[in-house]
């Protein structure tokens, strides 16, 4: 079997989602990029059962490499935001908050300077059926920029340079959007300014980078 590290990696971060409150029964979907390959989640596969063996490999245009199921309904997705946004990674979820709020807002309101580390505003894509083509460029575009974004109706996305930054981006996007729906029901709540996201995004460019020597 190959990928098999990176196979165990994706079922590991699958089954995470799930105790982490991301994603109910088989939704979701996980993959990441090995050179011109990607190894992805299968399409209704339950991830408490869900071995290496299970996970998918597919080439960078999407044709079956390695696997006896059928890869998620979203790998159109996954392969745009490797082809034409540069991911390694990609985790996306039905998690709860991110997907109440979306039915609320066109962007995650910036009640946190933790959204600075998606890169500035988190958008909302508009919403398009699951599987479509449609969708892809709505994704596409919202991610444009950033490293995260919300789907109307549907759930989050993130992309990243690999698996385990990726899946902190979708529980740090949850936090945020619970944060703003908590205080939403009890009043209005208030937000940062754009200067100061956009300072903050300046000054996470760095955060967690070793001093320079001098």
């Amino acid at each position: 079997m190959r990928f098999e590290e990176q196979r165990q990696a994706v079922v590991d971060f699958a089954r995470r989602m799930t105790g982490d409150g991301l994603v109910v029964g088989t939704s979701g979907n996980i993959s990441q990029r090995v050179g011109d390959h990607v190894v992805v989640t299968p399409s209704g596969t339950d991830y408490a059962t869900m071995t290496a063996e299970d996970i998918v490999v597919v080439d960078i245009e999407g044709s079956t490499v390695e696997g006896q199921l059928r890869p998620t309904v979203e790998l159109p997705i996954h392969l745009a935001c490797y082809r034409e946004l540069g991911a390694s990674a990609v985790v996306h979820t039905h998690s709860r908050a991110a997907t109440a709020l979306s039915l609320l807002r066109d962007e995650v309101p910036k009640v946190h300077y933790q959204i600075a580390m998606f890169g500035g505003s988190v958008r909302v894509a508009p919403y398009a059926t699951y599987g479509t083509s449609e969708l892809v460029a709505n994704v596409t575009a919202a991610l444009r920029d950033r490293t995260a974004c919300i789907m109307k109706h549907h759930g989050s996305i993130a992309i990243g340079e690999n698996l385990a930054k990726t899946y902190d981006r979708v529980r740090q996007l949850e936090w945020l959007c619970d944060v703003w729906m908590t205080a939403a029901a009890i009043g209005d709540p208030a937000v940062l300014p754009d200067a100061e996201i956009e300072h903050v995004t300046e000054k996470f460019a760095t955060y967690g980078q070793p001093r320079p020597r001098v």
